[in-house]
């Protein structure tokens, strides 16, 4: 029997962050296992966008064949409650949570509060919602109120990695991957760095400049300000040749990131058998192995430069936690096997 699926994205699915990057994949393992998927674009500006987009949005939606499953990316589903209280009373509706809109960077405390409002509001009128991490899981049924039978967790699934080769010329290399935005904390990340300028480092960020203009002027502005113009280099989005290429010649993963939901990044780079510098906010320590990574509060620069300091400057210190990631890595789940899980989910009866 042919199962069909609607899949439901705001914007680009091309789009290189995580969340996209998930559904992308999500959808390619999908039809290998034998679902028939119907991609929608339900338009830009998410999760702020105009009334024409939401219009647009909720009639694409509701085109969809009365009893065909739809999965909304929560990105746009958490701004799009009434459009989900109306499709839901026609479709099986499953709601994609990769982590809270309301627990992004850079908002005001009432841009806070109306997204979580709206978001519980949608959350309440779905069948079920998936959430890529256990911490999600948790929040998504404390804070919002989704009693937890209705929610699976379907990590992301990770692909075979070559071990890394590393610098080799006594610079350590660092390496960041993800969009240059609040929640990711490159200005703490540089604040810190800032504090380490006696010892051998370079750093390199790969992710998008383009989403938010104002958080790259600031760490642009940051960078500038402490001189590291000539040890950081931040090249916006790569193609995944050259991030291998990066992951190859890198010594250790750092982000400060103040929240992630699951955290695609960190476990790429344990995948690669990295160590890492993290935060302990979110889904981060379940991503990423005690003996792995050096983990601190996020927005905490003395701690992250602590941290650093301790891994830059101790080779023993960064093969032991590198042997720590490759072992991990071992255990990470593949794409096939979330798919799995992502596919029980949606058959099993509500």
């Amino acid at each position: 029997m042919v199962r069909h699926l609607v899949f439901a994205v705001p914007g680009d699915i091309a789009t290189p962050t995580g969340g996209y990057a998930y559904d992308r994949r999500m959808i390619a393992e999908l039809t290998q296992l034998g679902w028939q998927i119907d991609l929608i674009d339900l338009g830009e500006g998410f999760p702020w966008p105009d009334q024409a987009t939401r219009a647009s949005a909720r009639m694409r939606l509701l085109a969809t064949p009365t009893g065909h499953s739809i999965v909304v990316d929560g990105l746009a589903l958490g701004v799009l409650p009434e459009a989900a209280a109306e499709v839901a009373g026609r479709n099986p509706l499953t709601a994609l949570v990769h982590h809270p809109l309301a627990l992004e960077m850079g908002l005001s405390p009432g841009q806070a509060e109306a997204l979580r409002a709206s978001e519980r509001a949608a959350l309440a009128v779905v069948q079920r919602v998936i959430v890529t991490s256990a911490a999600t899981a948790r929040l998504i049924a404390s804070d919002y109120g989704i009693p937890s039978e209705r929610i699976t967790v379907a990590t992301p699934g990770s692909d075979p990695a070559p071990p890394v080769q590393g610098s080799r010329d006594g610079t350590v290399r660092l390496l960041s991957v993800g969009a240059v935005v609040p929640r990711k904390g490159y200005d703490i990340l540089v604040a810190a760095l800032a504090t380490l300028t006696e010892l051998s480092w370079r750093l390199t960020i790969a992710g998008d400049r383009t989403r938010d203009l104002r958080a790259v002027a600031l760490v642009d502005a940051e960078i500038a300000r402490h001189g590291l113009g000539d040890r950081i280099a931040a090249l916006g989005a790569v193609s995944a040749k050259r991030l291998a290429a990066l992951y190859a010649e890198a010594d250790v993963f750092v982000l400060a990131s103040h929240f992630e939901g699951y955290g695609m990044a960190y476990a790429e780079a344990v995948a690669h058998g990295l160590p890492v510098i993290g935060t302990t906010s979110g889904a981060i320590p379940e991503t990423v192995p005690p003996d792995a990574g050096l983990l601190v509060p996020a927005g905490n620069v003395s701690a992250f430069a602590n941290a650093l300091r301790q891994v830059v400057g101790d080779d023993g210190l960064r093969d032991r936690m590198a042997g720590a990631s490759r072992a991990a890595a071992m255990g990470l789940p593949t794409w096939r096997q979330s798919a799995e899980v992502f596919a029980r989910a949606l058959e099993t009866p509500t």
